[in-house]
C-alpha cells in the first residue's frame, strides 16, 4: 500500500493549515464547527448560545435551556480534494436544578487513497478517516457563572491495513478532556467571558511512542459585548483568541561545542545521547502535555543562541557556506534554504542568546473577531475575520441565519486567496430545539 509515512505526511500537512504553531497531532480537533461561527470569524467561546457550545464552552452550556441538536456537514480542504468530508452533530439536554449535558461526534473523512507496496506496486484502495466522540456537562455555580467539563474518545485511522513492518501502524485510539469556565455580566453587564482549554492529554503515537506528537491541547480565551440590546435589534462585538499549549524544541546546542547531542542526561559522553554536556536536552523534543500548559508560553522566546536549522547535528556559521550560491562567498541575498524550506540569510546557525524575545511567543496566538446583528429572534447577519500571524492567514468572513420556531439555519463563508482550508467556501449548518 502506499506507504504509512507519506501519508503520515499527509495528515502532517493536512493539519497544520488549521494552527501553524507546534508539532502537534490530531489537529483535526480544532476544525471549528457551526456556520454561525463561521459567519462571526470563529470567535465563540464567550458567544455559545446553542449546542455547539459543547465544543466552544461546555460552561455555558449551563445557560441553555431544553434540548437541541445540531449538524452540520462540509468540504474539507475542498481547493486541494473532493472526497474529504467533515461531519459534526452535537446536541444538549438540560435538567433543572443539576446542569445541561450534551456533546458530541465530530468524523472526518479523508476520502479513498490508492495503496502501494515498498516497491511502488499497486495494492489495491483503502479509506481513512478520524473521528472524536464528546460526552460534556455544564453547570451554574452562580446566577452569573458556570463550569464546564468534556471527555472524548479520539481515533485516528489513517490506514486500515499495511506492508511489512509497517502493518498495522497507521491506527491510533487515545483520549483527552476539556475544562471550561463561563462568566456573563463580567466587568459590567452586557460584556460575557469565556475560557476553555481543551485536547488536555497524554501524546499521541501512530509509529511508536518515541514518535508521539502532543494532543493539540489549546487555551481560548474571549469576549462578548452586547452593545446594542433592546427588544428587536441586537448587536454584539465579539473576540477570541487562542494559545496552543505545545511547547516544542528544535535541535539547539545549549553548551556551545558545535554539535548536537553526544551525552547523556548526566552530562556523560555517549554514542547517539540526546543531551549536550550540560545534561540539557538538545535534541528535537516536545514536553508532556502538563510541562507544556506552563512551558508553552516560553518555548518561542527561550530558543536564541545556536539552533541547527538543516536537521545535520552540527552547527554551521555563514563562512560554512560561503560557496552556496556557486560565486565562490556567501550572499546574503540569497538565503540558505533548509529542509524544511525556511530561508535563512547571513546569521547561518550561529545566533545569539538575546535574539529571541517574548513576542516571538505572542505571535504564535491567533485572533478571531466577529459582529453579529439579530432582528429580534428570526434574522442574523454576521461579519468577522480570523488573523493567525505565524500561519499567513488574515481571512475576512461573512454569514446569515435564519431561525423560526425550533428550526435554525446558517451559513457561513470564508473568504480570501489563501491561508485558511476553507477559504472561499460556503458552511451551513441546522439546528433544531425541543
Amino acid at each position: 500500500m502506499k506507504r504509512l509515512t507519506l501519508l503520515l505526511a499527509f495528515a502532517i500537512a493536512l493539519q497544520s493549515v488549521v494552527l501553524a504553531q507546534s508539532t502537534a497531532s490530531a489537529i483535526f480537533l480544532l476544525i471549528a464547527p457551526g456556520a454561525s461561527a463561521g459567519g462571526t470569524g470563529e470567535a465563540q467561546v464567550a458567544a455559545a448560545t446553542d449546542a455547539y457550545a459543547s465544543y466552544w464552552n461546555p460552561a455555558a452550556l449551563a445557560f441553555l435551556p431544553r434540548g437541541e441538536v445540531v449538524y452540520q456537514r462540509a468540504g474539507w480542504l475542498p481547493n486541494l480534494a473532493d472526497d474529504m468530508v467533515y461531519n459534526y452533530i452535537g446536541g444538549r439536554y438540560n435538567i433543572p436544578e443539576v446542569g445541561t449535558f450534551g456533546g458530541h461526534v465530530i468524523y472526518l473523512d479523508l476520502g479513498e487513497q490508492e495503496g502501494r507496496d515498498p516497491m511502488n506496486n499497486p495494492t489495491g484502495t483503502f479509506s481513512s478517516s478520524m473521528i472524536a466522540a464528546t460526552v460534556s456537562f455544564g453547570t451554574k455555580m452562580s446566577p452569573h457563572s458556570s463550569v464546564g467539563f468534556n471527555a472524548k474518545i479520539i481515533h485516528q485511522n489513517l490506514a486500515e491495513f499495511g506492508a511489512g513492518s509497517e502493518k498495522g501502524k497507521g491506527v491510533s485510539t487515545d483520549f483527552a478532556f476539556d475544562i471550561a469556565y463561563y462568566r456573563q455580566q463580567f466587568l459590567f453587564s452586557r460584556l460575557d467571558l469565556g475560557v476553555a482549554v481543551s485536547n488536555i492529554g497524554p501524546k499521541i503515537a501512530f509509529i511508536d511512542e518515541d514518535q508521539a506528537d502532543p494532543a493539540p491541547t489549546n487555551l481560548k480565551l474571549g469576549f462578548k459585548w452586547r452593545m446594542i440590546q433592546t427588544q428587536h435589534n441586537r448587536l454584539s462585538f465579539l473576540y477570541d483568541m487562542n494559545k496552543l499549549l505545545v511547547a516544542s524544541y528544535p535541535n539547539i546546542d545549549y553548551d556551545g561545542n558545535g554539535y548536537i547531542g553526544g551525552y547523556d542526561e548526566d552530562g556523560n559522553p555517549s554514542d547517539g545521547g540526546e543531551y549536550g554536556a550540560e545534561g540539557k536536552h538538545e535534541y528535537a523534543h516536545t514536553d508532556p502535555w502538563y510541562l507544556a500548559l506552563i512551558t508553552s508560553w516560553f518555548d518561542d522566546w527561550r530558543f536564541g543562541g545556536d539552533i541547527d536549522r538543516n536537521g545535520d547535528g552540527i552547527i554551521q556559521s555563514p563562512e560554512d557556506y560561503d560557496d552556496l550560491n556557486g560565486n565562490g562567498q556567501w550572499d546574503a541575498d540569497e538565503p540558505y534554504t533548509d529542509a524544511n524550506g525556511n530561508d535563512y540569510y547571513d546569521e547561518g546557525e550561529v545566533g545569539n542568546k538575546d535574539d529571541a524575545t517574548i513576542l516571538d511567543e505572542l505571535d504564535t496566538i491567533t485572533h478571531n473577531v466577529g459582529l453579529e446583528y439579530w432582528y429580534s429572534t428570526y434574522f442574523a447577519i454576521r461579519a468577522g475575520f480570523i488573523y493567525d500571524k505565524l500561519g499567513k492567514i488574515w481571512n475576512p468572513t461573512f454569514g446569515a441565519g435564519i431561525h423560526y420556531g425550533p428550526y435554525g439555519f446558517d451559513f457561513g463563508y470564508i473568504y480570501g486567496e489563501e491561508g485558511h482550508p476553507l477559504t472561499n467556501t460556503m458552511r451551513f449548518s441546522l439546528n433544531i430545539a425541543f
